[in-house]
């Protein structure tokens, strides 16, 4: 895996850094935890993490931006991700640029992603000069949910929608959606 990040980020606790080689087996295992994955399709192995990185590298060379490792700034330990991306399908709010975060479970409740969620929309409004940033969940993921509120976006109620990669009967096809102007 070669790696052309920059951006990088710090916040009181936090550093949203480029992505490492190193951090594929961290992230992996946040990738296979049934409590951080409980609202999406499915669990990662290891081969698609590492994909999955590949992908969020590859949307960063391409745009400018993207979603970085996230590791606390004691310890350099990886907690996840966070950071903006440009939504991968067609909707009736798209083209847009959502904001996007998966903590370790161990790390929830510390207020972790809210700090690194406010930094990337600030980097993503005063760096990038983006005019808009989204975010979307299925109704049930509260944790997120509350994570959105407390970064000041807020809920287009007329803007939920059936995710198109989904099957409209599938459980986690239904998502809100929240959007933040800068």
């Amino acid at each position: 895996m070669v790696i052309i990040m920059k951006t990088i980020i710090h916040t009181d606790r936090l550093i949203l850094r480029p992505w490492r080689e190193e951090d594929i087996m961290p992230f992996s295992s946040i990738n296979k935890d049934l409590f951080v994955m409980e609202y999406m399709p499915n669990i990662l192995t290891t081969e698609e993490t590492a994909l999955f990185m590949n992908k969020m590298v590859e949307h960063y060379i391409e745009y400018g931006f993207g979603v970085m490792a996230l590791t606390l700034k004691d310890t350099q330990e990886l907690v996840g991700y966070i950071g903006l991306k440009n939504v991968a399908f067609e909707s009736h709010f798209t083209p847009a640029v959502e904001i996007a975060w998966r903590l370790g479970s161990q790390y929830w409740g510390k207020g972790f992603a809210t700090e690194g969620a406010k930094a990337c929309l600030d980097y993503g409004f005063n760096q990038i000069g983006l005019e808009e940033i989204v975010s979307f969940t299925v109704p049930d993921n509260i944790r997120s949910i509350k994570v959105m509120e407390r970064i000041g976006m807020i809920r287009d109620v007329n803007g939920d929608f059936s995710h198109p990669k989904l099957p409209l009967n599938y459980k986690l096809s239904k998502h809100v959606l929240y959007r933040k102007e800068r």
